[in-house]
């Protein structure tokens, strides 16, 4: 009888153990709820309120184009879909009413409630500029400018941050025309940072499409 007891408490203290394991891998190191995107790519890290759940933005950190679109996202808006910044700049990867404009879209409103059509045409937007700087990326890519070896990605996540013709000129002039965006950042800075990602998903357009 005492032996089948303590068969019982070590398994019991077993079973407990799994369960504190597989709860303890739901957590981030700073000890928050993980959930993750239905693609099961993209992280969020969700922190216990005394009200609701509070959904905090954590960046993937893989070369992916998940990666790089997260990456933006994060400099952007920290990722949050509802942001409008002091500019009038819009969603997860603040864009401007002219871009959405060009892009087709003209229900700001209807915009910002649809995370799906906020991620479509930052696929658009990157797919339109890579077509405005198609010949830049080709003559540019594995070069250095200063110092800092530009890639497509970087490319890609300056023209979203300061526009396609801003990185034109400092990819023709070797990185002699430096422009800065209006929080003192320039092109340069956006190259190195978002140097290295995967875009090759990305297919230059003219006029790309959001359906």
């Amino acid at each position: 009888m005492k032996s089948s007891f303590i068969k019982l408490t070590l398994l019991f203290s077993t079973f407990l153990m799994i369960i504190g394991l597989v709860l303890l891998d739901q957590r981030d190191k700073n000890g928050n709820w993980r959930e993750f995107f239905n693609d099961s790519s993209s992280v969020y890290t969700v922190k216990k309120q005394t009200g609701p759940f509070e959904v905090v933005y954590t960046p993937t950190v893989e070369n992916c184009f998940i990666g790089f679109r997260e990456a933006v996202a994060f400099k952007e808006s920290q990722g949050k879909y509802n942001q409008i910044n002091q500019l009038g700049y819009m969603g997860k990867y603040q864009f401007g009413k002219s871009t959405l404009e060009r892009l087709n879209i003209h229900d700001t409103e209807e915009f910002m409630n649809s995370p799906e059509l906020q991620e479509k045409a930052f696929i658009a937007l990157c797919s339109l500029n890579k077509w405005i700087l198609i010949r830049d990326i080709k003559r540019s890519v594995g070069k250095k400018i200063h110092g800092v070896e530009i890639t497509e990605s970087g490319i890609l996540a300056a023209a979203h941050l300061v526009g396609a013709g801003n990185v034109k000129n400092y990819l023709r002039s070797n990185g002699a025309d430096i422009y800065t965006d209006g929080n003192g950042v320039n092109v340069h800075f956006y190259m190195k940072k978002f140097s290295g990602y995967d875009t090759s998903f990305i297919k230059a357009d003219k006029n790309p499409q959001i359906v």
